[in-house]
């Protein structure tokens, strides 16, 4: 077995051997109930109390299937340019271990609702990388394992375990690539950015949150390597519940260089399942992976076939948003911004909240500045999502006006929202109540003018001998004299009205 320091250099395993991927991905779906009862799938209740006889499997309880579980997972797989199945079931996929209740977990295996299909992926680059889907269906989650005193949190170790069965059942739609080949030492950029544009498209569907953090969305990773110049794969390893992008991306990295470590020294994969350790990007063994004979898959006998009438199926069509890499383009095309540029409002969260900003009034320069300068500089210092700040887009874009009117500079506009992030009120409140207004008014800036004059007499020689750059020097301690609030284009065309200069 390897361990973490077992590595071959990225770049050398990537001049003997090609890495193929494929991508699992399960999304917790956000509707009111589970899959298969009526139970309620809120976060952060009380373990075990949202749980009923049919999610705890207890004889004698049968299942009905969720519409909107089914609507969603139809809308996904359109979404995914999916064909849509006229006629599919459901399967018992049989395992024993404490956390499925049931000891089976109603799942689709050879009957999926949506198949083949495709995503395309942006890098960061702007190149288009398709990964395609080999299916996408519909079943449910499991409980949750709590391992009490070991060192590690898991199983191993572990004096006794807490078992929480308010998320068995929730509706999963796990959606698995094809065998993702030709990407190369992009590999791992490619799992990332799939990752990522999947579940922009989750969300703008509107079916789940997609909160990776919160386990709504989470990725296996499974790797293998091929010799260069080979057409046969190689035995694969799936590092399993990868809940953040950074992660699947060092996952993959990861398991590139494990692999080509064992199979340089002569050694054999082992097809298993490996545990992701956040800590140092390392993965270690699980299980021994079992092929689907494993499982034992037969039809569900308690549920009657999901048959989706191809009228509904092109109704749902009709209700699909603008796909979120066609809608990012069309964005940075009219906001006049580089790709790169774009990337970096999409790393930060930020592209929503600038479309609200420029609905709510601002123009596109004005709201990308105060939320990817300002405000985003702020969420990094309390490490937290921008759009988490106490600050809406109808405020940002009242500050951008304040500034555009000349009311606020923008020194005075970054208080105003060091004050709005403060609770002390809208902006204007704020205005009103630090007294922030730009001073523009002559009488008000003269004797600050005259001041700064008399102050620096051979700053003023200079400019009536014709340096009228050194303007700048006076309009600075005026600015200082009023704290800030000054008009500065005011303040200098009376400092050359005073010194009888033409400016």
């Amino acid at each position: 077995m390897t361990t973490v320091t077992d590595l071959v250099p990225y770049e050398d395993a990537l001049a003997s051997f090609d890495p193929v991927m494929g991508l699992e991905v399960h999304v917790e779906l956000g509707t009111r109930t589970k899959m298969f009862c009526g139970c309620a799938t809120e976060l952060g209740a009380d373990p075990n109390s949202q749980v009923c006889p049919t999610c705890l499997g207890l004889p004698g309880a049968l299942p009905v299937v969720n519409a909107t579980g089914v609507e969603s997972a139809v809308r996904i797989g359109l979404a995914l340019h999916c064909e849509i199945a006229e006629w599919c079931r459901f399967a018992r996929k049989n395992y024993f271990y404490p956390d499925m209740p049931k000891n089976f977990q109603t799942s689709q295996y050879d009957e999926p609702i949506a198949y083949n299909g495709y995503l395309d992926v942006q890098l960061e680059d702007g190149e288009v990388f398709r990964v395609e889907i080999e299916r996408a269906h519909m079943e449910e989650d499991t409980g949750k394992s709590t391992h009490v005193g070991g060192a590690t949190g898991r199983i191993h170790g572990a004096s006794h375990s807490l078992l929480d069965y308010n998320r068995a059942g929730i509706p999963l739609i796990e959606i698995v690539t094809k065998p993702i080949v030709g990407a190369g030492e992009r590999a791992p950029e490619v799992a990332k950015a799939y990752v990522a544009e999947l579940r922009e498209l989750i969300k703008a569907l509107g079916v789940s949150e997609a909160r990776m953090e919160m386990g709504q969305m989470r990725c296996d990773v499974n790797l293998s390597l091929r010799p260069s110049g080979e057409e046969r794969f190689g035995t694969r390893s799936e590092t399993k519940n990868v809940n953040s992008l950074r992660s699947v991306e060092r996952a993959a990295r990861y398991e590139i260089q494990r692999h080509a470590a064992v199979l340089s020294s002569g050694g054999a994969i082992v097809q298993e399942t490996r545990h992701f350790h956040e800590d140092d990007g390392s993965t270690t063994s699980g299980r021994v992976k079992e092929e689907a004979e494993d499982y034992r898959y037969f039809p569900e006998p308690d549920l009657v076939p999901v048959a989706p009438p191809k009228e509904w199926v092109e109704e749902l069509r009709g209700t699909l948003p603008e796909l979120p890499r066609l809608r990012r383009n069309r964005l940075r095309e009219e906001w006049g911004i580089t790709q790169h540029e774009m990337q970096s409002v999409l790393n930060a969260g930020a592209v929503d909240l600038i479309v609200a900003t420029t609905e709510a009034g601002a123009d596109a320069p004005s709201a990308r500045k105060w939320w990817m300068g300002e405000l985003a500089r702020r969420a990094n210092e309390d490490g937290v999502d921008l759009a988490a700040l106490p600050i809406t887009p109808a405020d940002v874009a009242r500050v951008a006006a304040l500034v555009a009117e000349g009311s606020l500079n923008d020194k005075l506009a970054r208080q105003t929202i060091e004050g709005v992030l403060a609770g002390e009120g809208t902006p204007d409140e704020v205005v009103e109540k630090r007294g922030l207004k730009v001073v523009s008014d002559d009488g008000a800036l003269g004797a600050a003018v005259d001041e700064a004059i008399a102050g620096n007499p051979a700053v003023a020689d200079k400019i009536r001998g014709g340096k009228v750059a050194a303007a700048g020097a006076l309009v600075g301690a005026v600015m200082k004299a009023t704290r800030g609030q000054a008009d500065a284009a005011r303040v200098k065309e009376l400092i050359l009205e005073r010194l009888g200069v033409e400016g």
